[in-house]
């Protein structure tokens, strides 16, 4: 702005000074004020240092005094009497020649004068100003905007603190305060995540004591049923019982079954951080594994198919936790599958991730073993803590669990 108002400035002062008679008013101004301070104080033309004194106080000022067609006082050379070295006058076509009256006689006079540098200063002036103020428009209005997007933001916060975590954080610009609002929004959505994965697990844990106790319940009476036939001595015979001394054991076993699946999920749901061994060939971790879950299942009448292609890349696991999750998959299918039909075992990819399935038939019994699902979320909890996903699926007689882990490179 300030040189386009520069350059328009210099045009219009050209064109001003050029169309109008400004210096020679200037000229006649100071040359009136010369009269009548020597008329006031009665000068000669030799009194040079009045002269000298009157030009220091008109500043950006000089003249020179000719008399007789010789020059007696210059501005310029105050110090010298230049009318003894008779100095002609140069008569320059450009210079104006002007009439002032001395104590001594009719003198002429040429006046210059710094009035266009000082023009254009003021010109310069000008367009400092109306650029400055244009800057700080400019900055006042940026600004405001910055303010009212701050208070935007205030007004935001507010609301999250409110508790109304499905309100958007505006996100406008790319300056700090646009990182500032991003930022606010992905800590929004990660608390919202949190809290509902909170609120899910406080849901689960809900429904695993209620089943649990629901589970719990029929043992129980069980027990303390038959405890109290024997106690009373309502029984037939010896081999009655035995018979009900055989139900108490079963279901005193069945009962700590039941607890010790608890324990396994309160543990693992209580474990922060999980630290991972080092990375190590997918064939390399799993082939050992598989081998001893195969042989347990085949001694227990299981026919397994077993058909995995071992892919060339590295997993990062939890030994312990593959363990675990094998040993609750085997008691499973010894538990629920039936013997009559294979079970089958394949390898399965998912973009980065690999890992193993698990399919059989659930056989059909009369008095079905209490299930909670609580080994199936176990080994959810623990998948999810290495990373890893499982997925178990159920559709008539067939049953199916995929585990999944994440290839770090192939």
């Amino acid at each position: 702005m300030f040189c386009v108002l520069d350059f328009v400035g210099q045009y219009l002062t050209d064109c001003y000074l050029e169309e109008t008679d400004y210096v020679e008013k200037k000229n006649q101004g100071y040359v009136g004020k010369l009269q009548e301070y020597v008329k006031q104080k009665e000068l000669s033309t030799r009194d040079t240092g009045k002269l000298n004194a009157w030009v220091k106080k008109q500043q950006l000022l000089f003249i020179r005094v000719y008399k007789d067609e010789i020059q007696v006082f210059n501005s310029e050379f105050p110090e010298q009497e230049i009318w003894e070295e008779e100095i002609a006058a140069d008569n320059y076509a450009w210079e104006s020649y002007y009439k002032v009256e001395f104590s001594d006689g009719m003198a002429e006079v040429t006046i210059t004068g710094a009035y266009i540098y000082q023009f254009y200063n003021y010109v310069m002036i000008a367009e400092m100003i109306l650029s400055f103020f244009l800057f700080l428009v400019l900055v006042l209005l940026g600004i405001r905007r910055k303010m009212d997007y701050i208070r935007t933001l205030c007004n935001e916060i507010q609301i999250l603190e409110g508790g109304s975590l499905e309100h958007k954080i505006t996100v406008k610009g790319k300056d700090e305060l646009s990182e500032l609002a991003e930022g606010l929004d992905s800590m929004r959505l990660s608390f919202g995540s949190l809290i509902r994965q909170e609120a899910e697990m406080v849901q689960e844990n809900q429904r695993i004591v209620t089943e649990m106790s629901h589970d719990l319940r029929t043992p129980v009476t069980s027990i303390m049923l038959y405890t109290e036939i024997l106690k009373k001595g309502k029984y037939k015979s010896d081999v009655q019982f035995k018979e009900y001394l055989d139900k108490i054991d079963l279901n005193a076993h069945r009962m700590k079954q039941l607890t010790d699946h608890l324990f396994e999920y309160s543990l693992i749901a209580g474990e922060g951080e999980i630290e991972l061994e080092e990375p190590e060939q997918y064939e390399v971790m799993f082939y050992d594994f598989f081998s001893e879950t195969c042989s347990f299942l085949e001694q227990k009448g299981f026919q397994v198919v077993f058909h995995v292609d071992w892919v060339d890349c590295v997993v990062q696991i939890s030994t312990d936790y593959v363990m675990r999750i094998l040993d609750n998959v085997a008691s499973n299918i010894v538990k629920y599958a039936d013997p009559s039909a294979p079970v089958k075992i394949s390898s399965v990819e998912e973009g980065h991730m690999v890992g193993f399935s698990f399919e059989n038939k659930v056989q059909r019994l009369e008095e079905k073993p209490e299930s909670t699902g609580i080994g199936i979320q176990n080994m959810k909890n623990m998948m999810q803590k290495m990373g890893g996903r499982s997925v178990a699926e159920k559709e008539g007689e067939r049953f199916k669990l995929v585990l999944l882990f994440p290839c770090l490179e192939r």
